[in-house]
């Protein structure tokens, strides 16, 4: 996984993790489901870079 987009990986699930909590205390709706929409965006970063990994795994081996 590259350094930069793990780490925006990473960032938008904390960013979505924060956002869906504090909506959730205050009542904001809006607040949390942006927040799960940032933890998906970051889940699918993440997969989309571990793909990538295993790719280069596998011709590295070959």
């Amino acid at each position: 996984m590259g350094g930069s987009e793990k780490t925006d990986a990473k960032v938008d699930q904390i960013k979505g993790r924060a956002k869906e909590t504090v909506g959730h205390a205050v009542g904001n709706e809006r607040l949390e489901a942006e927040g799960r929409g940032d933890q998906a965006k970051g889940d699918a970063r993440q997969s989309v870079e571990k793909a990538k990994d295993a790719v280069k795994d596998v011709i590295k081996d070959d």
